[in-house]
């Protein structure tokens, strides 16, 4: 059940809760959140983890972070991998099930979609989308053909466990409630 390594330095405004570890000499910013109450986070040696950065575990996806990572600040990592020496720039997205391979350049606003994964020393572009495994990217302006790829992903039922065509309106209550109290 997770801890944090005594060379390791967590802000006093962070936020670590649940079943969260980090590795030696690694350090989380200022309003950073690593929350492992729903799944396993796990942060490698040598890692900063920026100013306001998300990471989440889930259950059937924990969080793992490997080795010399950086995390810019405002990314979003849920459910994810990411292995040695990866650059993960400012504003990434990285969802369930997706992988960025060691020496991955991740730029900013880019996003790694669910059970995606990005071949070893890959650049994501500022802005582009990587889908599929192994990933093809893509530019902003060419939905079509990302969606063509992204379809077959089940984000849906990657990241909320219903089946692709479940009404917004019962999605969003049954998300909801599920982070609601109790």
């Amino acid at each position: 059940m997770g801890g944090i390594d005594p060379t390791a330095w967590v802000a006093p405004s962070a936020v670590v809760t649940g079943d969260v570890t980090i590795g030696a000499r690694s350090r989380v910013l200022h309003g950073a959140v690593l929350n492992g109450d729903l799944g396993p986070v796990a942060i490698g040696a040598d890692v900063l983890v920026m100013e306001q950065s998300l990471l989440r575990g889930r259950s059937d996806h924990p969080l793992r972070v490997g080795d010399a990572v950086l995390i810019g600040p405002h990314s979003h990592l849920n459910g994810t991998v990411v292995e040695d020496e990866v650059f993960v720039a400012t504003g990434v997205s990285m969802f369930p099930g997706s992988r960025a391979r060691s020496g991955c350049e991740l730029r900013i606003n880019s996003v790694l979609h669910v059970n995606s994964v990005l071949a070893p020393g890959s650049v994501l572009p500022i802005g582009w989308i990587a889908a599929g495994d192994p990933a093809q990217l893509f530019s902003p302006d060419r939905h079509d053909e990302l969606w063509a790829v992204q379809e077959q992903l089940d984000f849906p039922g990657t990241v909320y466990g219903v089946p692709r065509g479940t009404p917004m309106r019962e999605l969003m209550r049954r998300q909801c409630a599920r982070y609601g109290p109790g």
